[in-house]
């Protein structure tokens, strides 16, 4: 069993309308380590019973040799969790969590390719991935993210993940709005990924989101002949 520890808000960052950017150091150690993917417990003072008390909430930076870590979270409307986060929560502040949990992580090293499907806060592990393939495990291997949202101004790390594009020639950025017409593509992930896979027998998939889109683009996978091996689930809410 994992054990708790103290880690302080060291900073918060806007990302959009509804979305902050949490940066906890965990003092207990120089640095943190955990595997691109994965995630921390955090133990909130919200309710008397101890399991209504935890969310969990993946790591979005990279490992990299600190002990500070990045989540990005998004205010639920009704959510007891992030409307504690959103009003009490400040820089100084220290949280109680433990971690870091869970197998949806990288496989390394990447011999496929490989498709990273999310929507909203659901591309908080895929750029811990990214991040650390740009770093320490540069693959030739075609990277696609494929990141759904309503409006522009819910993509979470636009600009980075567009830079990051112009950089690194395997990345493919394919973000696509449900709701808003712009330059760039429109309506949901699965047409997407659908085009992106084609000839493509050994690709790898990731998906993390709301459940009815990752369960529907799990069965589009199964249905397209992928095995159920290539294809690995976070589910958010």
């Amino acid at each position: 069993m994992l054990e708790w520890q103290q880690g302080i808000v060291v900073d918060i960052l806007d990302e959009t309308p509804r979305t902050k950017r949490y940066f906890i150091q965990l003092p207990r150690s120089n640095r943190f380590d955990f595997k691109p993917g994965q995630f921390v417990t955090l133990d909130l003072p919200i309710h008397e019973k101890k399991n209504k008390r935890w969310r969990s909430y993946s790591i979005a930076s990279a490992p990299d040799g600190s002990n500070i870590i990045e989540l990005v979270i998004e205010l639920v409307s009704g959510g007891l969790g992030t409307t504690y986060l959103w009003e009490n929560v400040h820089i100084g502040d220290e949280l109680t969590l433990r971690g870091p949990a869970g197998v949806f992580v990288l496989h390394e090293p990447v011999t496929h390719d490989c498709f990273m499907i999310c929507t909203g806060t659901g591309i908080a592990p895929f750029r811990s991935m990214i991040q650390h393939l740009t770093k320490e495990a540069f693959t030739t291997n075609e990277i696609y993210l494929i990141v759904g949202a309503r409006s522009k101004e819910e993509l979470l790390y636009f600009n980075e993940m567009t830079d990051l594009q112009t950089k690194m020639p395997n990345f493919h950025y394919i973000p696509t709005l449900s709701r808003e017409e712009w330059k760039g593509r429109t309506g949901y992930v699965h047409p997407i990924y659908k085009e992106y896979t084609k000839d493509k027998p050994d690709a790898e998939f990731f998906l993390c989101g709301w459940k009815e889109m990752v369960d529907e683009a799990k069965q589009h996978l199964l249905e397209m002949g992928y095995d159920k091996k290539q294809i690995h689930l976070e589910l958010y809410g």
